[in-house]
């Protein structure tokens, strides 16, 4: 198969509603998504990234800039016949997460058109080691008001979910509150997880800290920013009580890693468009499991069904990841670009999607539609 040209898409993604949380207003996303040609037209590749500043320092400009250098490199796999080629073209790429969300994009789209071009569906190209038939999702609460918060509590019981993850701000009786509104519509009966987003300082951690020791709270995830030198006494105080720590934006790459234990935490969230795609992705948990830490699969506020399509791969790739969240398009999304949206039914039970590469059908009038900006390349 010959790779002829390179499209990659600025898309704004308009959210149902509002769903904030401490580093978005969450009304809408700005994601960029690359479409791979091969030559006549007859197959396309897609891939997703959710470029975010405050995550790898990426910005959908500088993933068209990324995309565009990454096509013009000799080992750019333009006559692409095995995935050994793609995990190749990904390894001579430079390390460090900089680069991370243009990866995931690129890397995905020329998966997905192998996957077409040899009709079969993306996990066929993983180690299956840790393969599972079926996943079950948990649901997010976003930073809303009492009434609103009780509103999706009672949706998401409605649909038999029990892993919850409430997003967290700087207010602590907002944050109190909405624990509580948790614990009484659920009884105690679900598995909680909280996330600031890095958004708490010194004080307003250790101010949490009775709150979080007191409600049944599985995982912390990434309450201060990255490299913050409260956050090693405050992971000290929080772990006496075997609640664990989850890294999100603190690590985001490989190399990364080795830094975990000396940061205090002992969880981490692998995101695709965070991590650099599958590849990056895998070597990152093969290193997790190989030091027996724990670890989620997760994903970025307002993915389409491109990136959550990948996002349900990886994450039947991987049975023993303690969480899954993502597909969640059908509930946040106005407009998609998959004809098809990607979700999952009751409990949050998912499986495979049906077809091949990523296994969705991208509505191409759509995409143009929701694009602001485009550039396209041909591949020398």
């Amino acid at each position: 198969m010959r790779i002829k040209t390179i499209n990659v898409y600025q898309v704004s993604l308009i959210f149902n509603g509002r769903f904030p949380h401490s580093r978005s207003e969450g009304g809408y996303a700005d994601n960029v998504i690359c479409e791979v040609i091969e030559d006549g037209g007859a197959i396309k590749g897609y891939g997703e990234c959710a470029p975010r500043l405050y995550v790898t320092g990426e910005t959908p400009k500088s993933v068209f800039t990324d995309i565009s250098t990454f096509v013009r490199k000799a080992a750019f796999p333009s006559r692409l016949e095995d995935v050994s080629q793609i995990r190749s073209f990904v390894e001579g790429i430079s390390d460090g997460k900089t680069h991370n969300a243009a990866v995931c994009a690129l890397e995905t789209a020329l998966l997905d058109a192998l996957g077409k071009h040899q009709k079969k569906y993306l996990t066929a190209y993983f180690s299956n080691d840790y393969y599972v038939e079926t996943i079950y999702y948990g649901s997010v609460i976003p930073l809303w008001d009492k009434e609103g918060t009780d509103r999706l509590c009672r949706q998401i019981q409605e649909m038999a979910i029990d892993r919850i993850k409430l997003k967290m701000g700087t207010d602590y009786f907002q944050n109190k509150a909405g624990v509580k509104i948790i614990r009484n519509v659920f009884n105690n009966g679900c598995d909680l997880k909280i996330d600031a987003n890095g958004a708490w300082e010194r004080k307003t951690a250790f101010d949490h800290i009775p709150l979080i020791q007191t409600s049944g709270i599985r995982v912390v995830e990434q309450p201060m920013m990255p490299r913050d030198p409260s956050f090693p006494d405050f992971a000290r105080q929080v772990s006496t009580c075997g609640i664990l720590l989850m890294a999100d934006e603190s690590i985001c790459s490989f190399e990364e890693i080795g830094e975990l234990m000396d940061q205090g935490y002992n969880m981490v969230n692998i995101r695709l468009s965070k991590c650099g795609g599958f590849h990056r992705s895998l070597k990152m948990i093969g290193q997790l499991r190989k030091n027996g830490i724990p670890f989620q699969i997760g994903c970025h506020l307002g993915e389409s069904g491109v990136l959550s399509s990948a996002g349900r791969i990886l994450s039947l790739l991987c049975k023993d990841a303690v969480y899954h969240d993502g597909s969640y398009d059908k509930f946040l999304l106005k407009e998609n670009v998959t004809r098809k949206p990607v979700t999952f039914g009751r409990g949050g039970a998912a499986g495979a999607l049906d077809g091949f590469g990523l296994g969705v059908d991208i509505n191409a009038l759509q995409l143009e539609r929701l694009s602001k900006a485009f550039a396209g390349f041909t591949v020398p």
